[in-house]
């Protein structure tokens, strides 16, 4: 349920946000309320898209640029290609996966050899 339930949040939200624009809070007191409506207007949604972009775009030069700043700094210490954790049991058909990481030392080359060893395997029946 926990998985579905930021998914319920976010669509309550946008409904309620539709439902405040079109037809303005609820009144209770009976007064005009006309005044209290907020007309939807796209500069709303290019100010808010703006606003998010600005934060989200912070928050990836911080995280990128200075990471330790976010927490704690133990998080980014190097990997070692040729130690496997001890929390990590490896199943016999990721050993060649695992023999192809810890093989090269360079993460990205690691990953592209990876990637170029899986392709050759769609690309045999082909040849």
């Amino acid at each position: 349920f926990h998985f579905i339930l930021p998914f319920i949040i976010a669509g309550a939200s946008m409904i309620h946000l539709l439902f405040l624009h079109q037809t303005g809070s609820s009144n209770p007191t009976g007064l005009n309320s006309n005044p209290d409506k907020v007309p939807f207007h796209a500069y709303y949604s290019y100010k808010d898209a703006f606003g998010f972009a600005v934060m989200l775009g912070a928050l990836a030069a911080l995280s990128t640029f200075a990471p330790n700043i976010l927490g704690d700094p133990d998080n980014f210490t190097p990997a070692n290609p040729l130690v496997t954790p001890p929390h990590i049991k490896p199943e016999w058909y990721f050993l060649f996966a695992y023999a192809i990481l810890r093989s090269i030392p360079n993460k990205l080359g690691g990953v592209l050899a990876l990637l170029f060893s899986i392709m050759v395997l769609f690309l045999i029946p082909i040849l």
